[in-house]
Order: structure tokens, then sequence, then C-alpha cells
């Protein structure tokens, strides 16, 4: 695996995602390093689909704001009914989450720096 370094993004209940990070803490791993290495560990002693190459079988293309929703509508009204705030709620705390990691890792690879005189984050000159 070369060093160029891409987001992948998933959606799984708070709960899942609560048992994850305090996993995550008790290996002293960020929450991102904990699921890749997961993953990896997970995908060991599994053949690859052959037309796949060593990327392992192929998935399908996303879908923001589409099937990735209704994903993610499904997994909050496994738990039970939710009212439309509730889901408003859950969905977009998803969303909340996934653009703050999504900045702390753009932040820590200097592509994005927040900035008060300028009004918010702005690209860095790479």
């Amino acid at each position: 695996m070369g060093g160029d370094r891409q987001s992948v993004k998933t959606y799984v209940p708070a709960e899942q995602k609560d048992v994850w990070r305090d996993h995550a803490d008790e290996l002293d791993m960020s929450l991102s390093e904990f699921v890749r290495t997961m993953v990896q560990a997970g995908r060991k002693g599994f053949t690859p689909d052959e037309s796949a190459g060593d990327e392992g079988p192929a998935s399908e293309p996303s879908d923001p704001g589409g099937r990735d929703l209704e994903t993610r509508v499904h997994a909050v009204l496994e738990s039970g009914p939710r009212s439309w705030d509730e889901l408003v709620e859950a969905v977009v705390g998803d969303v909340e989450d996934e653009l703050e990691a999504t900045l702390d890792d753009l932040q820590a690879r200097d592509r994005v720096r927040y900035s008060g005189r300028d009004g918010g984050y702005v690209l860095t000159d790479e």
C-alpha cells in the first residue's frame, strides 16, 4: 500500500461506534486506525475475487443522499420507532461526526487550516 491515503466512510449505529471507539481507546488507537486495522485483520484468510485483483471484491459506487441515507435510516429504526425530529438528529449527527473527522484528517495532512482572520476553514497552499 502506498502513502497516498484516501477517505472511506461507513455508517453504523451509534451504539456500535461507541463500542469501537472504546476498544480503540483501550488499544491507544484513533477510531480510523482501529477500523482500518480490524478490516485488514478480517480480510486475512479470504481469497480475493479473481476479477477484482488484490483489492478484493468490488463494492457498489457511492450514492450520497440515496441508498446510503436509506441504510442510515434503517440502522436508526432497527432499535425501534423514531419521530421525524429523532431521525433528523440521528442523520445530521452522523454527518457532523464525519465532517469533524474529515476536517481533523485534512488539518493533520496540512491540506486545510482554521483561520479566524479569514472567517473559518481555508485551503492551504500545498
